[in-house]
């Protein structure tokens, strides 16, 4: 029986290939994306990401100014 995890895209960090399913250990992969060129974008994805969360964690340190 396959599940919905099977069927989507992770990025495999040690080999820097995208994998369809939980192939790789949890701790190597990032995902899950829909697509197979979301997952070869992830790295940019989650820069992305982290520098909204950056942006948003100094707004909000700025209350104390």
């Amino acid at each position: 029986m396959m599940h919905n995890e099977d069927l989507k895209y992770y990025y495999n960090l040690e080999t820097h290939q995208v994998e369809q399913g939980k192939i790789s250990s949890y701790d190597n992969r990032i995902g899950p994306y829909d697509t197979r060129e979301e997952a070869e974008h992830a790295l940019e994805i989650a820069k992305e990401r982290n520098q909204v969360a950056d942006a948003y964690d100094e707004q909000d340190d700025r209350w104390r100014d």
